[in-house]
């Protein structure tokens, strides 16, 4: 492949004005959001499809409990956290913690689960607890990331797809029986089998290869978009001291994760560079106030997190999974 250019152009003319992400605000301060839900689904459908992201402010969500509401009455049952790669807890039922990962680390702009067979379209997060200083859920348009993206990156991979690798080595990451949620070796292969997930038993453990594609169709809005872990499991993504640390003590093909063309082909360091610039010259931000309630078009919306003091507690749940999506659209893969 020809070196591409390694230039963001500038977004696209009335991009700036679509916030993101839209904020509907309470009618009064504490009113309750069953009613709100109850009253404006259709609308605050519409405007997830069109900003790619509603932030709730102002209302009384009722805990936990009325968190898990939220996602009943505008998505339906919230998911498992399955095939995991983030290491996250259980407060209750399908509601958990956005992550457990370091406070002052940050967490790269990602769609979730988009190294899997199937995702969540909608994801949810409630502010349970502010940090003390920073600690934003940044969101990235992907509409937006797509357009950045030079022409010639974007062919490469849609010709050549993209694959992860994963190894589970003890002490590197979220262990295979958290990632699998099963101590079951003969479970792990059922399941890799049924989500096109190669997987083979290591000394250290199972080593896993899932080849996706790049750029996926939204079943609802039928937009290209860029939508894969490409950027986020690359090694070179995370800090410096730490990739450098990890290509130290293992070769390329024991790292405890990292990606790859679809072929296997290495992706040149300064391609994965330019796609973080894009990612970055896309991101938006705003603080949390407690009881916030985020909705999030996985597809649409790119999110992150900062690094944070104090006692930030936010909690996710995730809904909606992308096949019945398509099946419900009556839409073939893209």
């Amino acid at each position: 492949m020809s070196t591409p250019r390694m230039t963001v152009p500038p977004l696209p003319r009335g991009s700036a004005e679509k916030a993101l992400p839209f904020v509907l605000t309470a009618g009064t301060p504490g009113e309750p959001i069953a009613g709100r839900l109850a009253a404006d689904r259709a609308a605050i459908r519409a405007r997830l499809r069109e900003h790619g992201a509603v932030l709730l402010r102002g209302f009384d969500v009722g805990g936990v409990d009325g968190f898990d509401g939220v996602v009943r009455a505008l998505s339906g049952e919230p998911l498992d956290y399955v095939e995991r790669s983030s290491p996250r807890s259980t407060i209750k039922g399908q509601v958990y913690t956005s992550t457990d990962h370091p406070p002052a680390e940050e967490i790269f702009l990602h769609n979730e689960n988009s190294y899997q067979a199937d995702w969540p379209m909608v994801l949810y997060f409630h502010c349970l607890r502010t940090p003390a200083t920073m600690g934003a859920t940044p969101l990235a348009d992907t509409r937006l990331v797509r357009q950045a993206i030079d022409p010639a990156v974007c062919d490469e991979f849609v010709a050549r797809g993209w694959m992860v690798v994963r190894n589970f080595h003890e002490g590197f990451g979220v262990p295979w029986q958290q990632a699998f949620n099963t101590d079951d070796r003969d479970e792990v292969s059922r399941y890799c089998a049924r989500s096109g997930i190669e997987v083979e038993w290591t000394s250290s453990g199972p080593r896993t290869r899932a080849r996706r594609a790049a750029m996926h169709r939204h079943p609802g809005t039928g937009e290209l978009l860029w939508f894969n872990h490409v950027t986020f499991f690359h090694v070179t993504t995370l800090a410096g001291e730490v990739c450098a640390g990890l290509r130290e003590l293992f070769d390329e093909t024991e790292l405890p994760t990292n990606t790859y063309y679809g072929d296997g082909g290495r992706i040149p360091d300064d391609v994965v560079a330019h796609l973080r610039d894009c990612y970055r010259a896309a991101q938006r931000r705003f603080d949390w106030q407690r009881d916030d309630v985020l909705v999030v078009d996985n597809m649409l919306a790119a999110h992150a997190r900062e690094p944070f003091t104090g006692d930030r507690r936010i909690a996710v749940a995730m809904a909606e999974p992308y096949r019945a999506a398509l099946a419900a659209a009556g839409t073939a893969p893209g």
